[in-house]
């Protein structure tokens, strides 16, 4: 009697633990790729936020409801247009704080006479939540189901409720040395649900990892993270946008 009422004890255990903790992340691996890709990604984030005077608007970090990281994204290649690149993304939620981040990729562009190679750091600022909605249903393509411009420039730019209305997404490009909006039109983005199995786990989605508290932040992932909660910390997001 004793060991069945240990045995029930103990699956009792294993269940709570499983629902609490419903995805399993890899141990940490500082050598794979992903870990790289988490690096990377904060690296950009606080270069480009250190920028003197000519970084993203502290305002229009503090009111973002998504931030996306993507180092080193290639455009035009062999005389063929188009981009392609893979980071990282993170929403915020009710409470200021930021998701767990969700690895991502974009791709895209047109085709045509281009030579050479050229790569940039793109950071993209979600300023409501239809963009990010749409990239959990499968793919956002900037432009058509969002709308995507240049960002605003200048650490203490002002940022009015009438800006934030032009568009869904705020797009910036840093590429040898040189800060700037730039507009992605027909870039497409999308999850990228390998890397997220590796990292958090084999059932786990999008949803999941931007949505809800069900996937948990970890060693991985977490330096990329840091650098959101420093450059838009939690308790900033609930102030008032200025009025023009």
């Amino acid at each position: 009697m004793l060991k069945s009422f240990t045995r029930i004890a103990i699956w009792s255990l294993v269940v709570l633990f499983a629902l609490t903790n419903p995805v399993t992340a890899q141990q940490y691996d500082k050598d794979s790729s992903e870990a790289k890709r988490a690096a990377e990604t904060s690296e950009v984030l606080s270069e480009i936020m250190n920028i003197s005077e000519n970084s993203i608007p502290e305002e229009l970090m503090a009111r973002a409801h998504g931030i996306a990281v993507i180092p080193h994204v290639v455009k035009g290649a062999f005389g063929l247009g188009g981009q392609w690149g893979k980071g990282l993304m993170s929403q915020r939620h009710e409470n200021g704080s930021w998701s767990a981040p969700a690895y991502m990729q974009i791709g895209g562009g047109s085709f045509g006479l281009q030579i050479g190679v050229q790569a940039s750091d793109i950071v993209l600022v979600f300023t409501d939540e239809d963009g990010l909605q749409g990239i959990l249903k499968g793919k956002l393509k900037l432009g058509a189901d969002a709308s995507a411009t240049a960002g605003p420039v200048g650490r203490k730019a002002e940022v009015g409720t009438d800006v934030l209305l032009r568009s869904a997404v705020f797009a910036y490009s840093r590429s040898k040395g040189l800060f700037a909006g730039i507009s992605l039109d027909g870039s497409v983005i999308s999850i990228d649900d390998s890397a997220n199995r590796k990292i958090y786990g084999k059932n786990v989605t999008g949803e999941q990892i931007l949505l809800s508290n069900a996937v948990r932040s970890n060693a991985t992932v977490e330096s990329f993270v840091a650098a959101l909660e420093k450059f838009s910390p939690p308790h900033v997001h609930t102030r008032k946008v200025s009025q023009r």
